[in-house]
């Protein structure tokens, strides 16, 4: 019988996604032997190779990219048809707010599955600082916001909302880069609004280590490029190291750092039932 196994190609999704085999596998309910053997009987079927495998993890191959874009639109299809024939199908006009901080190098083919898997919803996304994002939901202004929260610092949400990911925070710089101890420390950062250029400030003052504000970026990205061409020091999360930008090597003398939780903002009483199911929906979508 000619044609693709459906859950062959959804472990090969999530291979791609997650970066390995290993962390594939929770994404899929499988062992990572399972993932392997799912993954060997894909290649079988198309008769070539589709992941180059290296210590780093896994990446697509050219004939895995084809077959992945094909496989992300077969999966939207099936997910769309089985929600469609149970009731489920989520229709409406959809107002989300997300943190700059959160997978800046995903969120983009993220809010594109997003877009295949639930085609009748009308989705209209900012991007906004999470202080900001607060302040315009209490001014109902969006239907659903993803704001970061820092452990210990950030005000807790309501039990109620949902926390999708969590993240260590770093000390990143451009590859190779080494802090000279006794100079001050050249920071990146966001504006003054941004909560985390206000820890990140207040951590170097109250460990007392110099630091001169070398750049302010708009955004993450624009940080992402200032720490890449070797400009100084930003503290980040995880999912925002980039091309060309790392880990500072210990030791480096800067402080620890806590770890971020990203979180669904609690919903408003008397809210529709389109956006609660919206916001379950997003959770398991972005998380």
């Amino acid at each position: 019988m000619q044609g693709f196994d459906l859950e062959q190609l959804r472990t090969l999704a999530a291979v791609v996604d997650a970066g390995s085999l290993t962390a594939a596998a929770p994404r899929v309910f499988l062992s990572q032997s399972s993932v392997s053997e799912q993954i060997r009987k894909l290649e079988e079927r198309a008769g070539q190779s589709l992941l180059t495998r290296s210590k780093a993890g896994v990446s697509p191959t050219e004939a895995g990219l084809r077959l992945l874009g094909y496989a992300r639109r077969i999966l939207a299809m099936s997910d769309e048809a089985f929600r469609d024939l149970h009731g489920e199908t989520l229709e409406g006009e959809l107002h989300l707010a997300v943190t700059d901080y959160f997978r800046p190098g995903d969120l983009t083919q993220l809010l594109a599955r997003l877009g295949e898997s639930y085609p009748r919803v009308r989705l209209h996304v900012s991007i906004l600082k999470s202080d900001a994002m607060r302040a315009a939901y209490a001014q109902d202004e969006f239907d659903v916001g993803l704001a970061m929260n820092i452990a210990g610092v950030s005000a807790a949400e309501p039990r109620a909302s949902a926390v999708i990911r969590r993240e260590s925070l770093a000390w990143l710089g451009a590859a190779g880069m080494k802090v000279v101890r006794g100079e001050p420390v050249r920071l990146l950062v966001l504006p003054d609004t941004c909560s985390l250029h206000q820890f990140t400030v207040a951590l170097l003052r109250r460990r007392r280590v110099p630091y001169v504000l070398a750049h302010v970026a708009s955004g993450v990205a624009g940080l992402q490029s200032a720490l890449a061409a070797g400009l100084g020091v930003a503290c980040l999360n995880e999912s925002a190291i980039s091309d060309g930008v790392a880990r500072l090597a210990t030791p480096h003398g800067l402080p620890a750092l806590p770890r971020v939780a990203f979180q669904f903002m609690p919903g408003r009483r008397g809210e529709t039932a389109f956006v609660t199911r919206a916001r379950e929906m997003l959770a398991t979508q972005l998380g």
